[in-house]
């Protein structure tokens, strides 16, 4: 099973993240992972820091001649301004120039430092930041290389930024990953692309932040994957989790999860239709919509898996104006700011494509097995082709 670790800080001196459970033979180059990282950057409204950023990565082990070895995979990606937080980030015995004491509303700061008896908000901020999320991508990229091999492909788009939506129902395909990135604010829709951009130039001009919603898609998913068995192997469960686990993302929906709960069961559910042409991935069965995300009972039908993720604004702001109190004095202060961004919307879709695309690789993995990728894909091949063979009747006693 696919498991993985990051560690590191968001001024130290580098991310680290090990990934283990990767079957042998897997193509695996350092471009792939510095093209998945520079995705990550993108999005109009994005501070400074992306400018500084340069993701300078270190394939450490686990790979060979470009394929992996079926041992843990190690990818290092360096801090290019490490040098300016040498002192400040030094793991040698010290002390801060500057301690940081009026934590931010929004942030992991006061409940962190009230956790572990921190008298700084920077030990708690720099594990906190969503720098983190770089090496969830780059475990994200090695996932992704896995699931294209089993004819997966997932993407993300942003449908809504501040009180800007995009039309129901536009929804890229895998053919399409590159007009979204080329997109400002990678949005699918370009009339409303200019309406974000807008919005994000009025709250930038403000001082303040925007949140919105990306749409994660996954394309090629096979039947199967998930349980209905146990409440901890459910797909939808385990997706949510994962989505959630992304820092400021407050809500994940699947499908259209929140608005089919106003409706009729009649009109809430994805009706079932049968003809030889489908797709294979499902064994011939077909849905006409995606209400349920293309996940029921916890598992995949075999159909598009679209979920959607809720991202609050950012809680440092580039003009401060939330009350907090100073956790020595406590005295009523502004919270402090970090270099920030007015939205990263659209870089946490990035951040969303990879916990997907993580959480549907370690299922894949549990489904078909294997301890190499051609034996992986055999695997499914063959239960592909079960699925077109009519099931085995029942006996029934008619006595």
């Amino acid at each position: 099973m696919l498991r993985y670790l990051t560690a590191g800080e968001s001024h130290g001196q580098a991310l680290v993240v090990i990934v283990e459970g990767l079957p042998a033979g897997l193509a695996i180059t350092a471009e792939m992972v510095t093209d998945e990282l520079a995705r990550r950057r993108l999005g109009f409204g994005r501070g400074p820091r992306m400018r500084f950023e340069v993701d300078e990565i270190r394939l450490l082990a686990g790979i060979r001649h470009g394929r992996t070895l079926g041992s843990p995979v190690a990818i290092e990606i360096a801090n290019t301004e490490w040098p300016k937080w040498v002192e400040e980030m030094s793991p040698a015995p010290g002390a801060p120039s500057k301690v940081l004491t009026q934590p931010r509303p929004g942030h992991a700061d006061l409940a962190g430092m009230q956790k572990y008896g921190f008298a700084d908000a920077r030990d708690v901020l720099e594990r906190a930041s969503a720098r983190e999320t770089a090496a969830r991508v780059a475990a994200g990229a090695l996932a992704k290389a896995l699931l294209a091999e089993l004819g997966v492909a997932i993407l993300s788009h942003v449908v809504a930024l501040g009180g800007t939506e995009t039309p129901h129902g536009v929804r890229p395909r895998p053919g399409d990953l590159a007009a979204v990135d080329a997109s400002t604010v990678r949005c699918f829709d370009a009339d409303t692309e200019d309406t974000m951009v807008a919005e994000v130039k009025a709250a930038a001009k403000d001082g303040d932040s925007l949140g919105g919603v990306v749409e994660v898609l996954a394309y090629g998913v096979p039947v199967g994957l998930g349980s209905h068995v146990h409440w901890d192997r459910k797909l939808d469960a385990l997706l949510a989790q994962a989505l959630m686990s992304i820092q400021a993302v407050k809500g994940v929906e699947l499908g259209e999860g929140f608005e089919v709960a106003s409706r009729r069961g009649s009109e809430a559910h994805d009706a079932i239709y049968f003809e030889e042409s489908a797709s294979p991935q499902s064994g011939g069965y077909r849905r006409d919509t995606v209400r349920a995300g293309g996940i029921e009972g916890g598992m995949s039908i075999g159909g598009l898996i679209s979920a959607r993720v809720a991202m609050k604004p950012l809680a440092t702001l580039n003009r401060p104006t939330l009350a907090t109190v100073d956790v020595v004095s406590k005295e009523p202060a502004k919270s402090f700011k970090e270099r920030t961004d007015v939205t990263a919307v659209p870089a946490m879709g990035v951040v969303a494509e990879a916990m997907t695309a993580l959480v549907l690789c370690a299922e894949a993995q549990r489904k078909f097995g294997g301890d190499s990728v051609a034996e992986m894909v055999r695997n499914r091949d063959g239960f592909i082709m079960a699925l077109g063979e009519t099931p085995s009747a029942v006996p029934v006693r008619t006595e």
